[in-house]
């Protein structure tokens, strides 16, 4: 996969794909991560004399035009931070877009309204994609993949751009695929992985490809109820996934043929009902009140954890281990990620909720080996699947 060395950028229009895909509350960013992370890149190209053209989705607009999904504020902190004004173009491929990347000079930046406007980015249909990716294409000279966090998707951006345009990998995404070759290919052990937030399903192909490689696997946040269902004890009205329970009852298995520790919480905080000053009581993993419902794991399981992550020596980290969102709730999720921390294994956060846990909680996040940018793209990624935009980026152009 080539590099932005591989690419003679001065005086060239160069459109950069990046992560922009930030929270918002109304106009107000309320984790720039993402934006942070497409920084160095972008402004690698710009010192260099590029004419960076920057695009980006944002949220889910369903491929029209919607204010409350406009990268409009994403273009004002972008400005701050590259120390430059970033010219923003009211649209995608139309006039405002061919007007901005006309008036760029020399290192100047213009960043394209969200990308998700467009029916042709997320089409299923691969001649509408790629006449919108022609469209695209055609407001550069050369392309630069660096929204890792994008790479599993089929888009015109990520997957059909590269096809046309002489193209190299970003910073950014060169960075994730070495963090996560280190964690396929050869990781130092014990190799621990911990998988937490809401639902089973959206993790079954990593947790059954995962029970062939890791020598634990800790399980948090709303989908150990269901695997403390699966083992028959009573979750109260906790996160439970009923159709998954066979599929969980395999890794059950699995993991004990394999000899894989899957560690399950022994205690959590059973709550009354969902909301941030909900009552609770710690109470035993096995023993959940039938009118209660689990937010976040116990002091004991914070601990079991702890003790399980002390001597690792690889770390894999994704999703919450309650609802961090409400501070009485968020002490599991602060507990694992402070083991991380104290470690002194190669610790990966897998991106998605885990980073914004880490930056919620005010914790360092030099403090890790690693943080991902793309939650959905990592998890894909140790599942074993080609990553669609990875591949086009391997092709020459």
């Amino acid at each position: 996969m080539r590099g932005l060395d591989d690419l003679d950028v001065k005086g060239r229009r160069v459109l950069v794909r990046v992560d922009l895909n930030v929270p918002l509350d109304g106009e107000t960013i309320t984790d720039d991560g993402r934006i942070r992370a497409s920084v160095p890149t972008i402004k690698a190209l710009a010192e260099r004399g590029a004419r960076v053209v920057v695009c980006a989705h944002l949220g889910r607009p369903k491929g029209k035009p919607n204010p409350a999904f406009s990268l409009r504020p994403v273009a004002a902190r972008l400005s701050e931070l590259l120390g430059t004004e970033v010219a923003f173009a009211t649209d995608v491929v139309g006039p405002s877009a061919q007007q901005a990347v006309a008036a760029l000079g020399d290192g100047g930046v213009a960043l394209l309204e969200n990308l998700r406007f467009e029916p042709g980015e997320e089409s299923k249909d691969d001649d509408e994609r790629a006449a919108f990716a022609g469209r695209l294409a055609s407001l550069a000279e050369l392309y630069v993949g660096d929204g890792f966090g994008a790479v599993h998707r089929r888009h015109a951006s990520v997957y059909d751009v590269p096809k046309l345009l002489p193209h190299a990998a970003g910073g950014l995404v060169l960075a994730e695929v070495q963090v996560l070759k280190k964690l396929t290919e050869n990781p130092e052990r014990p190799y621990v992985v911990v998988l937490g937030g809401a639902k089973v399903s959206d993790k079954l192909g990593v947790i059954a490809n995962l029970l062939t490689k890791v020598d634990r696997l800790l399980i948090g946040g709303g989908m150990a109820y269901t695997f403390l269902a699966a083992q028959g004890h009573e979750v109260g009205g906790s996160l439970l996934q009923a159709d998954q329970l066979d599929q969980v009852r395999g890794f059950l298995n699995e993991a004990a043929k394999r000899g894989v520790d899957l560690v399950l919480p022994v205690d959590v905080l059973a709550a009354t009902h969902f909301a941030a000053d909900a009552a609770y009581d710690v109470v035993d993993a096995t023993a959940i009140p039938a009118d209660r419902q689990g937010l976040d794991i116990g002091p004991r399981t914070r601990e079991l954890f702890a003790t399980k992550l002390a001597d690792a020596r690889t770390v894999f980290w994704n999703g919450p281990m309650g609802v961090f969102e409400f501070e009485a709730f968020a002490e599991g999720t602060r507990a694992v990620a402070e083991a991380l921390i104290r470690s002194e294994a190669f610790t990966v956060v897998g991106g998605g909720d885990s980073a914004a846990a880490v930056r919620q909680l005010g914790l360092p996040e030099e403090g890790f080996s690693h943080i991902s940018t793309g939650g959905g793209a990592s998890l894909e990624y140790l599942e074993g699947k080609t990553l669609p935009g990875l591949a086009a980026l391997e092709e020459e152009a």
